[in-house]
């Protein structure tokens, strides 16, 4: 593949970002490179990662889905069964198929951008390039490439564009919910977002399953 443009929405990662994304995560977030893409507010929104990460695990998922409101609405699409229906719709379809093993291969040169971890070197997230296992991850990288780039990524944002989009902040009424006693903001189990491609407890060393 030729060398990518560059991500449209990329910034540099703060001290304060570091701190919004502890807020965010519950946790430090570990190997930040930069900021892919932002809230409306300006809060990180998606996080590009190293391919290794400091104590030297693997960590295929370079762009990381950390915005609660986008989060929380990906894991309510997730709860409906979708994944299962797209992963179907890809095995019949083969003009998504395609585009979405081109997503696959966009993904592996932009990690590649930041380095190398060979265990990985194949693994891109979210179950690409044949099946779609891991929305957040999807989504990650349809937020920070743009529209045109992954066209699961682009459905599912189109179908989330009324209750959570990218260009309107709903930072504050997510956290209001939380206080309120309403899901988490990642509305997953304690392990947070799936061993496919993210993980808000622990980031994920393989990415996804064999």
């Amino acid at each position: 593949m030729n060398a990518l443009p560059p991500l449209p929405y990329e910034t540099p990662a703060t001290e304060a970002d570091l701190a919004v994304m502890r807020e965010q995560l519950g946790r430090d977030m570990r190997g930040v490179r930069s900021i892919a893409r932002r809230c409306a507010c300006g809060r990180p929104a998606v996080v590009r990662t190293a391919p290794r990460l400091e104590d030297g695990t693997p960590f295929p998922t370079s762009l990381y889905l950390t915005l609660p409101s986008m989060v929380l609405a990906v894991s309510r699409v997730e709860a409906t069964g979708q994944m299962a229906r797209l992963t179907e719709e890809l095995a019949q379809d083969p003009e998504l198929a395609r585009a979405y093993a081109a997503a696959h291969e966009r993904y592996l040169a932009r990690r590649a951008e930041l380095g190398s971890a060979e265990e990985v070197d194949h693994v891109s997230a979210g179950g690409m390039p044949t099946r779609v296992k891991c929305l957040h991850a999807i989504v990650g990288q349809g937020l920070a490439e743009g529209e045109g780039v992954n066209p699961i990524a682009d459905r599912v944002l189109a179908e989330l564009r009324p209750v959570a989009s990218i260009d309107v902040c709903r930072c504050e009424e997510t956290a209001a919910q939380e206080s309120a006693g309403g899901p988490s903001a990642d509305g997953q189990s304690a392990d947070g977002q799936s061993a496919d491609g993210q993980s808000a407890g622990g980031q994920s060393a393989s990415g996804q399953d064999a």
